[in-house]
């Protein structure tokens, strides 16, 4: 696959006006599936929908649900997916209503006669408080012409194993299961709706598919009223962030999209909203993102910091909160359920055959019951702002931050024990460099708050810490023979990881022996822009494509040696490799461009975000 077109969230997306024609080359069966996908969400639920407004995944009633649309898992008919089929297709455009998480589809027969359908899941505030309902609303109006469509609605429950029993209404269908009971509100005729058969698209028709529960107000009113909110809470949300000067339509959508990748219930923040889509071709490499890694959440965090949007930070640290109350000063966990579940226990489901036929499909992820010595810092740093900042609503004070150096003892005795690293590597265990980094961080981190809450006392004994991790660090990670710092305490290989020296501030960009080790990967993970995880083979062998936050890193680290340029070019390859709305995933291919691995990546997305925050032109030189 080449690199996909990007206008579709360019200067078509700016201006409100539909792009060029997304490449959907007309067809009577499902398309193979891809990740040119769009996303819709409200920080409760999530779908991912195609370039012919197909809804092909989204699990309900919260993100690491059942997924009642699985056609992403299930090529063919035999998946379950929420489909508006225009009849005699000939292509499709697709954009964002600039700064919102509105989706707008048209799709254009062979005869000219063509329809738009909005997607959304609603999100407003209404009563003091964020309305954000078990929702997708689904609008379709005809643009031209006399279009005929087929409403495919064929939703399936228990991971697509069971049809529901379907009850009718007046104007509503009931789709029952043992576990969840979904209604569909519409104004479409029914009896099409049920049969499948294709009709005239005469007028404006809406689905309001969500809890079983009835509408308050007319079906048609309440849709447009929805939709007509839900854009003015995004306008406004997006407005509110302090952008930089260059690559702002990149940023604004990698923005919302790490936004609509919060569980807002309880605060956590979910990698990927996928599972099982293989980091490449044929691999085995699937595994399950729709939970919480404090690693990831943390750089998710920092990012929408970054554009002075701390309303999901306070989320976050609500979470995180509870995560720390319940361990009692005990071992935390790389990553939890959404709702704090602590056992994630991996399965797979045979039945399902898995992107592009490619299984397992797997639900649950086994790193949980990994013992990943990183984390401890991740949740310091994901912390520390909320100790600095004057703007929060509920600012960290002395009894957050004593809570806090509980999280710091952990760091201090796990300093230089072996773990699983951050890549969660299953069958090997060593003294990760990454993982001692992330122990002197929190306690860096900690004696910098201890030192904005006047504790001297404290202060003085987080830097000390710090202080004697930092020199050893320094020298046991150091490879005399390579000349860089390897992967882990008195390793060889090289690991992407190590990059977060510099990010996280242990040393100085400059330092020759920085600039090395950058040099070094260059020649042995980079595969033109792209920069795969780490030399050395895994369980499944070495990886064939790269992971992209480690690309992201790499432009990082050159900005901060003053390669300005160079990173600047890696950073436009990256976001050309985007897909037609902006969006990435976990992994690129990098002969073909093409996109691999859980989809849409928070990781990835905070690369956006970070790299045009690092390389933009200042706003001075322009005002």
């Amino acid at each position: 696959m080449s690199a996909p077109d990007t206008r579709a969230s360019g200067a078509a997306a700016a201006s409100g006006s539909p792009p060029g024609p997304a490449s959907a080359p007309p067809q009577a069966q499902p398309a193979m599936p891809s990740l040119a996908l769009g996303m819709i969400g409200n920080c409760t639920i999530s779908a991912l929908v195609d370039a012919r407004a197909g809804i092909v995944w989204s699990c309900m009633p919260r993100f690491d649900g059942d997924p009642v649309f699985n056609a992403l898992l299930q090529p063919g008919d035999q998946g379950s997916r929420f489909a508006l089929e225009l009849e005699d297709f000939a292509h499709s455009e697709q954009w964002y209503e600039p700064n919102t998480a509105v989706l707008r589809t048209r799709l254009t027969d062979t005869a000219g006669n063509c329809l738009e359908v909005t997607d959304f899941a609603p999100r407003f505030f209404s009563r003091s408080r964020a309305f954000r309902p078990v929702m997708l609303v689904r609008r379709v109006r005809p643009v031209r012409g006399a279009p005929r469509i087929r409403v495919r609605l064929n939703l399936r429950y228990e991971w697509g194993q069971t049809q529901p029993t379907i009850t009718r209404g007046s104007n509503h269908v009931r789709y029952v299961g043992s576990a969840l009971t979904l209604r569909l509100n519409t104004d479409a005729p029914l009896t099409y709706v049920l049969s499948g058969q294709p009709f005239v698209l005469a007028r404006e028709h809406n689905f309001l598919l969500g809890d079983d529960e009835s509408l308050q107000g007319g079906i048609g009113d309440t849709a447009r009223l929805w939709e007509q909110e839900t854009i003015a809470y995004w306008k406004l949300w997006s407005r509110s962030l302090a952008l930089p000067l260059q690559w702002q339509e990149a940023v604004i959508r990698a923005a919302i999209t790490l936004k609509m990748s919060l569980f807002e219930d309880t605060g956590a923040i979910v990698a990927a909203m996928t599972t099982s889509i293989p980091e490449s071709a044929h691999s085995g490499r699937n595994w399950d993102y729709r939970y919480c890694w404090l690693r990831d959440a943390f750089f998710v965090v920092r990012a929408l910091n970054s554009l002075s949007e701390v309303g999901t930070m306070e989320d976050y640290l609500r979470w995180l909160g509870n995560i720390v109350a319940e361990t009692r000063a005990g071992h935390i966990q790389p990553l939890y359920g959404i709702g704090l579940e602590h056992e994630l226990p991996e399965s797979i489901q045979p039945h399902l055959a898995g992107y592009r036929g490619m299984g397992p499909v797997r639900v649950g992820n086994q790193a949980a019951e990994h013992f990943q010595h990183d984390v401890y810092g991740n949740i310091v740093l994901g912390a520390a702002q909320a100790f600095h900042d004057r703007r929060l609503l509920h600012p960290a004070g002395l009894a957050q931050f004593e809570r806090l150096e509980q999280v710091g003892e952990l760091a201090v005795q796990v300093y230089g024990k072996p773990d699983a690293g951050m890549w969660e590597l299953r069958t090997r265990a060593r003294i990760h460099t990454s993982s001692a980094l992330m122990s002197w961080a929190a306690c860096d981190r900690l004696a910098k708050i201890a030192q904005t809450l006047q504790q001297p006392g404290r202060a003085h004994y987080w830097r000390q810490h710090a202080q004697a991790m930092q020199a050893e660090i320094l020298e046991r990670s150091w490879n005399s023979e390579r000349q860089v710092f390897a992967e882990s305490f008195g390793g060889h290989e090289l690991d992407a990881s190590v990059l977060l020296m510099a990010e996280v501030g242990l040393i100085h960009p400059a330092d020759p022996r920085f600039v090395r080790t950058l040099d070094a990967m260059e020649q042995s993970l980079c595969d033109g822009p792209y920069m795969r995880r780490y030399e050395a083979a895994d369980d499944f062998g070495k990886p064939e494509t790269s992971f992209n936050i480690c690309t992201f890193w790499r432009i990082d680290a050159l900005a901060r040696t003053g390669r300005r340029e160079q990173a600047r070019e890696i950073f436009e390859a990256m976001l050309a490799v985007r897909n037609p709305l902006g969006l990435l995933s976990e992994d690129t291919h990098a002969a073909t461009g093409e996109m691999w691995g859980n989809f849409p990546q928070t990781y990835s997305m905070v690369g956006v975000i970070n790299a045009a925050m690092r390389l933009s032109a200042p706003w001075d030189s322009v005002i």
